[in-house]
């Protein structure tokens, strides 16, 4: 048997454009790259650290030597949560999902399949993807629009949290009439304004509205949800797997991202524990590179929904192979994840 390894690098994604939400903008996001390497076979990951989540790019540069020991048998998934656990009972969602994602993907490519043939999942298509409009200026939201319906995207996220977010909303849906349209609030809302603006997204269309409020307010999201005609889908009020019993009465949905949910099988657990409570799934991402968006993608087939667009707002996305079509993505073919370094 080959002598085994983890390493790992750390790199600096940047977006095209300024990416704006409610609670920053900035166009650098450091991501680390794991690999795991055994009988001559790798599997790799990707670290998505976000701040909401507790976690920087200095301290998964941090915790990812000591964590990294934890991946020891690639097939012993269930071993290895629960060392993770041992080593680190803080957490760290995103190294753990490096970590995960590299030992699944060693399986698949010892195997010779793909990682969602490897899960047992149905090579069912992916719902289209929605492309995102950051949060900035009300006249360059529109150019971004626009210049996103011109490249044949039928579904776009619009990113709000701001005192102009009746005119943002009002603005898009001139400028992309015949779009799915998606709001972000990103917990930016009180009660008072959220009910206000559900009628305007009503209006003009909306498909859903994504965290509207604080999101440790469950008491404020169930009570918007009973007047509300638009769903509310939660996303920053899930932070772990056992977050989704509690947010089936305050929601109709749920956005599932492997880097805060700590990996594919965690993000699994919470999809199934999601459609046992009768919520909606949306497939979500960070800025991630499209090893990261690959990992997602081979779940998304089971999702209602899919926000996967990270890698497609990066100025050099490190990782290719994903086949895209304006918001339509394949699933991801070849072993593994289905992606290679550029």
């Amino acid at each position: 048997m080959d002598a085994m390894s983890v390493t790992w690098e750390t790199c600096e994604l940047r977006t095209a454009r300024p990416f704006g939400i409610a609670r920053w903008t900035q166009a650098n996001y450091p991501r680390t790259f794991v690999t795991f390497s055994r009988d001559g076979v790798e599997g790799r990951g990707e670290a998505a650290p976000n701040a909401f989540y507790g976690e920087t790019g200095g301290t998964v540069e941090a915790v990812v030597p000591l964590l990294a020991p934890a991946l020891t048998d690639p097939w012993d998934w269930e071993g290895l949560r629960a060392r993770l656990t041992a080593v680190m009972p803080f957490h760290h969602p995103s190294v753990n999902c490096a970590l995960e994602m590299a030992a699944l993907e060693w399986c698949a490519r010892a195997a010779g399949v793909p990682v969602w043939r490897l899960l047992g999942l149905s090579p069912s298509g992916l719902p289209e993807s929605s492309y995102t409009v950051g949060l900035g200026d009300l006249d360059a939201m529109r150019g971004e629009a626009r210049e996103a319906v011109a490249r044949g995207h039928g579904v776009l996220k619009v990113k709000l949290g701001t005192g102009q977010d009746e005119q943002i909303v009002e603005a898009l849906r001139e400028e992309a009439p015949d779009v799915a349209l998606r709001v972000d609030a990103n917990a930016a809302w009180t009660r008072r304004r959220a009910r206000r603006l559900l009628g305007v997204l009503e209006a003009v269309g909306v498909e859903f509205v994504e965290q509207p409020l604080a999101a440790g307010d469950l008491e404020g999201h169930a009570e918007l949800r009973r007047f509300a005609r638009v769903p509310l889908v939660a996303d920053e009020s899930l932070h772990h797997v056992s977050d989704v019993r509690a947010l089936a009465n305050a929601f109709d949905g749920v956005n599932l991202k492997l880097a805060k949910l700590g990996g594919p099988l965690q993000a699994l657990e919470a999809l199934r524990l999601a459609r046992a409570h009768g919520l909606g799934v949306m497939m979500g991402c960070m800025i991630e590179s499209s090893l990261g968006i690959a990992a997602a993608a081979h779940l998304a087939g089971l999702c209602d929904w899919a926000d996967l667009d990270g890698a497609l707002l990066l100025a050099d996305d490190p990782f290719t192979g994903l086949e895209w079509d304006a918001g339509r993505l394949s699933r991801p073919g070849g072993v593994g994840w289905g992606v290679e370094r550029r």
